[in-house]
């Protein structure tokens, strides 16, 4: 069974057909929209701020999501992959995006719809990413325009994909 804990009297929410791992970790005032998919060692904290997560979501193996105290909540559209390893911290993160493996996204950063973090780059605070954009580095910037074909490609089908594998394991949440 997942690690589901209230906090402060706020427990945890899903929409239907979400899939949730075994060692999955989430907590407090987490909002998770339908066809999510929530993977192993995961970690989704919303003990000291709002976690909103839309619908056809993958946080993948060893993901973790948290906000800062009082002044960084989390929302996440519609549609977004984010990486395995990856760190999602205080941010907004729009519809149609890809966060790669091991990118960190840093407080007040606001990633607009249809983009992606590169594997490995760390978007500093109060970063501003534009739609149709690919971003990645130390710090990370704009690399290039993301064309149809990579829009397609690798953020509409990864999130596709996702509710697929899901349904491959004997339990749906």
């Amino acid at each position: 069974m997942p690690l589901i804990k209230s906090v402060k009297g706020i427990s945890p929410k899903w929409g239907k057909e979400c899939w949730i791992a075994d060692n999955a970790t989430i907590v407090g005032d987490v909002i998770i929209g339908d066809q999510c998919t929530i993977w192993f060692n995961a970690v989704v904290r919303g003990d000291v701020h709002y976690i909103h997560i839309g619908n056809k979501v993958n946080i993948q193996d060893q993901v973790v999501i948290h906000c800062t105290y009082q002044t960084s909540p989390v929302e996440i559209g519609n549609n977004v992959s984010i990486g395995h390893g990856a760190i999602i911290h205080g941010c907004h993160i729009g519809n149609n995006v890809l966060i790669g493996m091991g990118a960190i996204v840093m407080d007040d950063v606001i990633i607009e719809d249809n983009c992606i973090i590169a594997a490995g780059a760390i978007v500093t605070k109060k970063t501003h990413i534009p739609s149709y954009t690919i971003f990645g580095g130390i710090p990370a910037k704009k690399i290039k325009s993301l064309s149809e074909e990579q829009f397609q490609n690798e953020v509409i089908n990864i999130a596709d994909h996702y509710p697929m594998y899901a349904s491959w394991y004997d339990e749906i949440k």
